[in-house]
């Protein structure tokens, strides 16, 4: 699905039918997950791939010529940007909030680590106790 932004071509590639490609993404939640992320994918070669058509058009061979023409028929690609749009960039704030939610777990566990090795640092209760009576005794004099 990444490599064509085709469904058909991806159930074809995969042995299987589009019907099944879709049951499957209906049904089961982490194909559904892939399938996003692979659109999300395809979009984004695709459209890395029209900006470079629209920069350097495409060589077609001309009737009767003896060399190509260079053209700049994008259409079916931007049809396909348009189709995908939404659904990728919904993706891409999918992945950018996964990466902050891991960003927040990561620093979430470097404090508790800064907070154990606090406490390991810290004497224990007791010892604790009897210092703070014999600096209090100490002060009495």
């Amino acid at each position: 699905m990444a490599a064509t932004s085709n469904v058909s071509a991806a159930a074809r590639k995969a042995g299987i039918s589009t019907t099944a490609a879709y049951e499957a993404r209906r049904l089961n939640a982490e194909f559904n997950r892939a399938w996003q992320r692979a659109l999300c994918e395809g979009y984004d070669h695709l459209e890395m791939e029209l900006l470079h058509r629209l920069r350097s058009g495409e060589v077609k061979p001309a009737t009767g010529a003896r060399r190509g023409v260079r053209a700049f028929d994008n259409a079916t690609a931007f049809r396909l940007l348009a189709a995908h749009r939404e659904s990728a960039a919904r993706q891409r704030a999918i992945r950018d909030n996964e990466d902050a939610e891991a960003i927040i777990l990561s620093i979430n566990a470097k404090l508790e680590k800064m907070r154990q090795r606090r406490l390991a640092a810290l004497p224990p209760p007791a010892q604790a106790a009897s210092v703070a009576e014999t600096s209090g005794s100490a002060s009495d004099e």
